[in-house]
């Protein structure tokens, strides 16, 4: 990525994130003031979720401007990590809340206790649905232009949110014109579980990041797919990947003629790395080259041959 190309995509993916910034804000007030309307736990459950979605944009703004800081001396793989750990601390109070949530719905339940102004509480909801879907149109306009996955990210979030605020309505409706009370409390411990599993899934991406867990399959084979199609490779082993923010790095040792001269071996390395980027720029390379048949370590996990099935054949084995 150029650095004109970089000028462009950030300032569109901090307004995108700053429009969802906005979107949570007025959210946010606006259902503070329906729960405490209603009496719905269901709506003070979407309520603690708009709190989570204001924080969870405030995260996804600080991501998208950290991740335009680029690498220092200090940070030579850059900051793409700091993602990660301001989700671990977001999960933390999303277990909180749906826990928080789930006691007051199992208090409700013992109750029986009717909602109150349900057309208030349901005209909130529509509202609510219209400010998101305007908000996710907005995002996936910058998504189509940047490719920015901290964005892609919220979006996903906020169409789930679409559906929360819909069964809000539904638990207004029950409770009140088909005269069943425990609707509402048993929508707010949906509600909360809900939560309780988005926190697990949140976790689970910020783990394997700060863990560099490796790349899905189908990624490593395409990537594979590129790098061994490329003349004069001889193989490739000690393929090893991660995944740091938005950021992707890969690294292998790719064997070559061993007659071949330096120059000669270094240029194939070149043209190697040229076609990676070129397919897949958001990428970071490092290739490590060795001589055809060449053993580093006795390991059988690092020296596996990770060419695609076909490669053999291709290269006349």
């Amino acid at each position: 990525m150029t650095q004109d190309e970089r000028r462009r995509i950030i300032p569109l993916a901090t307004r995108a994130a700053l429009a969802s910034v906005a979107m949570a804000c007025f959210l946010l007030a606006l259902k503070s003031y329906a729960a405490w309307q209603t009496g719905s736990i269901a709506m003070l459950g979407s309520l603690a979720d708009t709190a989570l979605d204001l924080l969870a944009s405030l995260v996804t703004l600080y991501g998208v401007r950290l991740a335009a800081t680029p690498a220092d001396h200090d940070h030579r793989f850059g900051h793409g990590k700091a993602e990660a750990l301001a989700a671990l601390f977001q999960v933390a109070l999303i277990t909180a809340s749906a826990g928080g949530i789930a006691w007051r719905a199992i208090q409700a339940l013992g109750a029986d206790t009717a909602t109150g102004d349900a057309e208030f509480g349901i005209g909130v909801s529509i509202i609510a649905i219209v400010a998101t879907m305007v908000l996710l149109w907005y995002q996936r306009r910058i998504i189509r232009q940047t490719g920015s996955v901290a964005i892609m990210a919220d979006n996903v979030h906020y169409q789930s949110d679409v559906l929360l605020n819909g069964s809000v309505m539904v638990a207004l409706i029950v409770d009140q014109y088909l005269g069943f009370h425990k609707a509402d409390p048993l929508f707010g411990i949906a509600i909360a579980i809900w939560l309780a599993w988005g926190a697990f899934q949140a976790s689970s991406t910020a783990i394997d990041q700060l863990m560099d867990k490796e790349w899905p399959e189908d990624q490593r084979a395409a990537f594979l797919d590129v790098a061994a199609r490329q003349p004069g490779l001889k193989g490739i082993h000690d393929f090893r990947t991660r995944r740091s923010g938005s950021h992707d790095f890969a690294q292998f040792h790719m064997e070559v003629d061993r007659h071949l001269t330096v120059g000669a071996a270094h240029d194939i390395v070149e043209n190697v790395e040229k076609s990676l980027r070129s397919a897949f720029p958001k990428v970071e390379v490092l290739i490590h080259l060795d001589p055809e048949g060449h053993v580093d370590t006795d390991n059988p996990l690092v020296e596996a041959d990770v060419t695609p099935h076909w490669f053999g054949k291709r290269v006349g084995y």
